[in-house]
């Protein structure tokens, strides 16, 4: 006899069958080979080295007091997105959605949260802070990350807005101390 299916996994049942099928209306628009070129560059814009370079110009210019913000932020961005990445371990489209492959091949197993998504939420929510005249521009460029990895395969709506809601809240707190 099965057993009885709880409020929460009917819950998580229900996201999922959403996910599936947002993730699948992004896939199926017109001109997706276009957008698949720009959301691989736009990917590449948010990945870790250049992090670490950004910071390395801060420290160069003299910027310390930014610099270990936004190194704490990222910490603790990197250290609760492994944490949730590897608590709730949601299995990338080409994993849970049979015949299916990602145009690019993730650098780890599991896609809840978009840890590309949450740094470069964090990145924009941090540098908006000091230069509120660039917030406009940060943050479009956060969405398009965001967006950008749901185009390539390897993320569910969910996940990014997991992601942007981590990188997001991170950037508020420490930048509320």
């Amino acid at each position: 006899m099965a057993s009885p299916i709880s409020a929460g996994q009917q819950i998580l049942a229900s996201i999922h069958q959403f996910d599936v099928a947002a993730f699948y209306w992004c896939l199926r628009r017109k001109h997706r080979q276009l957008l698949i070129q720009g959301s691989y560059w736009v990917s590449k814009s948010a990945d870790g080295p250049l992090y670490a370079l950004f910071g390395l110009a801060l420290l160069v210019q003299g910027l310390n007091q930014f610099f270990l913000l936004l190194a704490t932020g990222f910490i603790a961005e990197r250290s609760l997105y492994y944490l949730l990445k590897n608590y709730f371990k949601r299995n990338r489209p080409p994993a849970a959605l049979p015949d299916f492959q990602s145009v690019v091949q993730p650098s780890d197993q599991f896609s809840f949260p978009s840890g590309h998504t949450s740094a470069a939420f964090l990145m924009a929510a941090m540098l908006s802070s000091f230069y509120p005249v660039l917030a406009p521009i940060l943050y479009v460029w956060a969405v398009m990350v965001g967006s950008s990895r749901v185009m390539l395969g390897v993320h569910f709506p969910t996940d990014i807005v997991a992601g942007a809601s981590l990188g997001h809240g991170i950037a508020f707190l420490i930048l509320s101390y």
